[in-house]
């Protein structure tokens, strides 16, 4: 298989440690690497991998490589797409770049947490054979409320891992979520895919030609420089912006799920990190120096400055350089509010 790692986002819901200089996938939010450097960690393995295909942003170019460098990563290429232009134009670049069109492509963002790498890598393995058959599969998570879901139809021949996905739907209410749930047989969409190249582009073809046509033509006019892939600009923004699930698996007629629990998160607000990171003795959740005094159930993600607080709770408290972000636990996705008020202030 060739993992294709998707690292254009920009990740703006973890501000202010994410930025556009350096967003998630850059930042070592758990660990001492970064959540680029995981990924490419968990495709790894040359028994079931060849080097990945990277799709990624120029202005990102040095930080990427030099990451790459830290945990002796090498990629198949890396294609610099040079707009954003969502997740179904970028994995058709990768596919237009493969040489052979019956290999498998493994797609994947790059700032995902996975946990169980041994049962994420089983739930791969069971999907080959599926995939092989001309299936687009997608990876279905054990769910709860709060993601889209995908309703599981019928079992696949030849299969005793994966289902045909029946529908897609959007993130419910909560008292939907919770009769999805009592009813069995969904799953949380992790965003992460297998499918053969020629299989993932005849589906481009069905369901979204004017993405490919503007995908192939930027190929076709690409330059290439010091094994950096650069797809011609004015093609490449004609291409209409999608995801790969609105392009095409939430319409495709052999869209399959394989259900795994592999400890996936997509790390997606300060709420997220919070629910995964152990407590201490207060319920509370700290990266850096912090002091706390009767207080608990906080965030204090703190990489310079040493924080101190007391008698306060439920609170995400994160300074970097020269701002500093608090805001009640449970809100954070509204941290798109703060950044949209500060670039309309400058």
């Amino acid at each position: 298989m060739t993992p294709v790692i998707l690292s254009g986002g920009a990740g703006t819901r973890l501000w202010p440690l994410s930025t556009p200089k350096r967003p998630k996938q850059f930042l070592d939010l758990f660990d001492p690497l970064s959540m680029l450097q995981l990924t490419l960690q968990r495709c790894a393995d040359e028994t079931l991998y060849r080097k990945p295909v990277i799709i990624g942003s120029g202005r990102h170019i040095e930080i990427m490589q030099e990451q790459m460098q830290e945990v002796a990563a090498t990629s198949g290429e890396i294609i610099l797409d040079p707009c954003a232009r969502n997740t179904a134009p970028a994995i058709t670049l990768a596919a237009l770049a493969t040489e052979n069109p019956a290999d498998l492509l493994l797609a994947m963002p790059s700032d995902h947490m996975i946990r169980n790498i041994t049962a994420f890598q089983k739930a791969v393995l069971a999907s080959v054979p599926v995939a092989q058959s001309r299936w687009l599969v997608t990876f279905g998570i054990e769910p709860a409320t709060g993601y889209g879901y995908i309703r599981q139809g019928e079992p696949i021949v030849g299969s005793t891992k994966s289902w045909s996905a029946e529908k897609f739907f959007e993130k419910p209410n909560q008292e939907n979520a919770e009769k999805m749930l009592a009813d069995g047989g969904y799953h949380w969409n992790a965003g992460i895919f297998l499918f053969r190249a020629d299989s993932f582009l005849a589906a481009m073809e069905n369901y979204a030609p004017k993405i490919l046509t503007a995908c192939r033509t930027a190929m076709d006019s690409k330059r290439t420089d010091n094994g950096l892939c650069y797809p011609d600009p004015e093609a490449f923004a004609s291409a209409p912006s999608d995801s790969i699930d609105y392009a095409i698996m939430e319409r495709a007629e052999t869209v399959a799920v394989t259900p795994t629990n592999p400890g996936w998160s997509d790390v997606g607000s300060w709420d997220a990190l919070f629910d995964l990171c152990n407590k201490d003795e207060q319920s509370t959740v700290i990266f850096g120096k912090a002091v706390t005094i009767d207080s608990g159930k906080n965030l204090i993600h703190s990489q310079d400055l040493e924080i101190s607080v007391l008698g306060v709770e439920n609170l995400i408290i994160v300074p970097h350089g020269n701002r500093v972000m608090i805001l009640p636990r449970g809100q954070s996705q509204n941290v798109k509010k703060i950044v949209q008020r500060l670039e309309g202030e400058d």
